[in-house]
C-alpha cells in the first residue's frame, strides 16, 4: 500500500485543503480532500487492465464549494429528506432549514459539511491504508441538538474495496444518519448516460415518496413494479416507465428495504457495466439505501474536463430511511446522549 499528500486549493480565507491518494498493489486508487472529506476518485481497471477514475467528481476548491450534486460528499448529521423541516426529539421539536420540495430539509444543508476542513490522520493497518476525517459539530449546528464527535474512515484494502465507517458520539440525544453521496459511472466518469449498466438489489420492498419525495411511510413490494430490481436488470429498461413513483422523482430516487437482517454486514446491492467488465458491490449493515440515477444533475464541469449532465452517474447512499425520525415505523436513526454511532458501508470493485 501507499499513500500521497499534496495541495489541493485554499479557501477564500486563506486556509489550505489538502488531497490525499491511497494506492494498493493492485494499482487501484482513490481520492480524497480534507475539505469536507470528499471522495474525489476511484481508479479501477477494465477487463481490458486499462484503469479509469470510474467516480464522478471535481478538481479545485471552487467547484466542490459552489457546483451542485453533492458529488462524493460526506453527507450529515441527516442523509437525505426530513419532512417539513423539522422533527420533535425528548418533547422539544427542533426546525431545519427549507432547502427542497418548497418545505422540507434535505442533507442537513445549506450548511453542508463538504465546506468544512475536517482533521486528517492516515495509517497502515492489516486491512490497507486507512485516511480518517474528524470534525466537531458543535450543539445546534445546522440545528440539530449536541456537541458530536464525528469521524469517518476510507479503508482502501488489497481486495479492491473502499470500506467507510462512520462514528459519532454526542452529549445529548442527537439525529446520527450518515452516508456517501458518491456518483458512480462504471463505464468512467466521463462517459455520459449509464442506462446500460446493470444493477441488482437484495430488496423486496421500497418506501414510496409524495411529490416532494419525502416517504408516506408505506413499505411497499417492488413485485410486479418498474421498482424491481431483485433480478440484474439494465438501469434503462424501466427508468422512464409510466409509474407515478418514476414520473414525479423523474427516475430512480427511492429507498429500498433492504432484505438483511438490522446490523448485520452484508450485500445489499452489485452494478456490472457490460462495455468494460466492472463491476461493484454494495455492502451496508444499515436498513435502506438510496438508488438515485442523478435526476436532478444539471449540466457542470466535472473534473478532467468531463461534462456531467442528467442521468451520467448514479448513488448508492446507505442510510437509515429518509424522514425515519418522523416516521416511528421505521428504524431509528435517533442517537442517546453518550451511546456510539457506528456504521459500515462497502464498495468492492472486480472486474468480469
Amino acid at each position: 500500500m501507499a499513500w500521497k499528500k499534496e495541495v489541493f486549493g485554499t479557501l477564500a480565507d486563506g486556509r489550505q485543503a489538502d488531497k490525499y491518494t491511497l494506492t494498493n498493489e493492485q494499482g487501484v486508487w482513490a481520492a480524497f480532500t480534507s475539505l469536507g472529506g470528499i471522495w474525489l476518485g476511484m481508479g479501477v481497471p477494465d477487463r481490458d487492465g486499462v484503469t479509469e477514475d470510474v467516480l464522478l467528481g471535481y478538481d479545485s476548491v471552487e467547484k466542490c464549494l459552489n457546483l451542485s450534486g453533492h458529488l462524493g460528499e460526506i453527507v450529515g448529521r441527516n442523509a437525505n429528506r426530513i419532512g417539513n423541516a423539522s422533527f420533535t426529539l425528548n418533547g422539544v421539536t427542533y426546525r431545519l432549514q427549507v432547502n427542497s420540495g418548497g418545505r422540507n430539509n434535505l442533507h442537513s444543508g445549506p450548511d453542508f459539511y463538504r465546506d468544512r476542513i475536517w482533521d486528517v490522520q492516515v495509517e497502515e493497518n492489516g486491512e490497507g491504508t486507512t485516511i480518517a476525517f474528524s470534525l466537531d459539530s458543535p450543539d445546534g449546528d445546522q440545528g440539530y441538538p449536541g456537541n458530536a464527535r464525528i469521524t469517518v474512515s476510507y479503508t482502501l484494502t488489497g481486495d479492491n474495496s473502499l470500506r467507510l465507517d462512520y462514528h459519532m458520539v454526542s452529549d445529548k440525544d442527537t439525529i446520527a444518519n450518515m452516508t456517501n453521496h458518491a456518483y458512480f459511472n462504471l463505464a468512467g466518469h466521463g462517459a455520459g448516460e449509464i442506462g446500460r449498466q446493470q444493477v441488482w438489489m437484495d430488496a423486496d420492498a421500497y418506501t414510496p415518496g409524495d411529490d416532494t419525495s419525502v416517504p408516506t411511510g408505506e413499505v411497499a413490494p417492488v413485485k410486479g413494479t418498474p421498482m424491481d430490481f431483485t433480478e440484474m436488470k439494465e438501469i434503462g429498461r424501466d427508468i422512464d416507465a409510466d409509474f407515478q413513483q418514476l414520473t414525479m422523482a423523474g427516475g430512480f430516487d427511492h429507498n429500498w428495504v433492504l432484505n438483511h437482517p438490522a446490523g448485520t454486514l452484508s450485500l445489499a446491492a452489485r452494478v456490472y457495466d457490460p462495455g468494460t467488465g466492472r463491476g461493484m458491490e454494495v455492502y451496508t449493515d444499515l436498513p435502506g439505501v438510496q438508488f438515485y440515477t442523478a435526476n436532478g444533475l444539471t449540466r457542470c464541469q466535472g473534473k478532467d474536463g468531463a461534462v456531467y449532465d442528467r442521468r451520467g452517474g448514479y448513488c448508492f447512499e446507505t442510510q437509515y430511511f429518509p424522514d425515519a425520525v418522523n416516521k416511528p415505523q421505521f428504524a431509528s436513526p435517533v442517537l442517546r446522549a453518550g451511546e456510539e454511532y457506528k456504521t459500515t458501508t462497502i464498495y468492492r470493485f472486480t472486474v468480469e
